[in-house]
């Protein structure tokens, strides 16, 4: 907003339709800025506007973590199970990374759960006549990602060809079935079968 270019009283501002007027005097709060014609400083309804805010946002935090606000919700997915589904399926990767992160931090039992529960599985999914060869192998595989990783900046993992986690099959954590490949890779592929 140009300030030159407004109307110098609230009469002038009135007579000739303009939504704002700029005096050049401070407000009763000591705000030197431009007004609307119905009387009211910028910057003190912006500090208004800040109060209401945060008090609704106090608000409605308070009301989502309650039983009745947790229920609303149960109820909205119910009724609204495709849209939700579908945009939650159309949010951009950075932005689902950034929820993980924040849902990890506050579920650090879960994620520790969710950890163990791999590595059971790993070690369920490794067979007991493995050679000593082939464990060395599959070592080598997890030292290539890493050493893949520093030399070139971006982040490479051991894949499962045959994902130990799925509704199809569930593969063996053996030499053969590993694979060194990029870890955008293996989110996108995550446990389907080829």
């Amino acid at each position: 907003m140009d300030i030159t270019t407004l109307p110098k009283s609230r009469a002038e501002a009135k007579a000739t339709g303009a939504s704002h007027y700029f005096t050049g005097e401070p407000c009763k709060h000591g705000h030197v800025a431009p007004r609307k014609a119905k009387g009211a400083c910028v910057v003190c309804l912006k500090v208004e506007w800040g109060k209401a805010t945060q008090t609704r946002a106090g608000y409605f935090q308070q009301y989502n973590q309650s039983e009745a606000g947790q229920e609303a919700k149960r109820q909205y997915y119910k009724r609204n199970r495709e849209a939700v589904i579908a945009r939650a399926a159309a949010r951009p990767a950075a932005e689902k990374r950034v929820t993980q992160k924040a849902w990890k931090v506050k579920n650090v039992i879960w994620v520790r759960a969710d950890t163990k529960n791999r590595r059971r599985k790993h070690r369920q999914a490794t067979p007991l006549w493995l050679t000593r060869s082939q464990k060395a192998q599959m070592r080598e595989l997890y030292k290539i990602a890493i050493t893949m990783t520093k030399i070139t900046g971006v982040q490479y993992v051991v894949d499962h060809i045959d994902p130990l986690r799925s509704e199809v099959l569930c593969g063996l954590h053996v030499p053969w079935n590993l694979q060194v490949i990029t870890q955008a890779e293996n989110l996108a592929k995550s446990n389907k079968v080829y």
